[in-house]
């Protein structure tokens, strides 16, 4: 038995170490969120075959017009400008604040939204 403890003891400080390095104790950085939840549908630069439009400049620009994208009238018609705190109302839940929108899923976690919108305002 003492065995067992002192193994479990060395197991429990080795997943401590682990959890104490910062690269692997930190939430996931904004770009790294985006490529992860959004990149399957967006990009930052035009890209075939994605869904959404590209998101370079996304903030301030305003909502529905970036030329070469099919927007939903939904969108068209939504007429804001985009500042960080539009696109966290718009990320926390898309179809709420823009009904008739494209987009059916956006980002839940608000800590993870907001890594998401600082990275989106740095492309420009």
């Amino acid at each position: 038995m003492p065995r067992f403890i002192a193994r479990s003891i060395a197991l429990g400080a080795c997943a401590a170490a682990v959890l104490a390095t910062p690269a692997l104790a930190q939430a996931p950085n904004g770009e790294t969120l985006f490529k992860q939840q959004c990149g399957v549908c967006h990009s930052i630069a035009p890209a075939p075959g994605k869904m959404g439009p590209p998101l370079k400049g996304v903030v301030g620009r305003k909502a529905g017009t970036l030329p070469g994208y099919a927007y939903s009238g939904a969108m068209k018609a939504y007429g804001v400008t985009w500042d960080a705190g539009k696109l966290e109302a718009y990320l926390a839940k898309p179809t709420a604040a823009v009904p008739g929108t494209k987009m059916m899923i956006g980002a839940a976690n608000p800590a993870q939204r907001s890594a998401i919108v600082a990275y989106l305002a740095t492309q420009k």
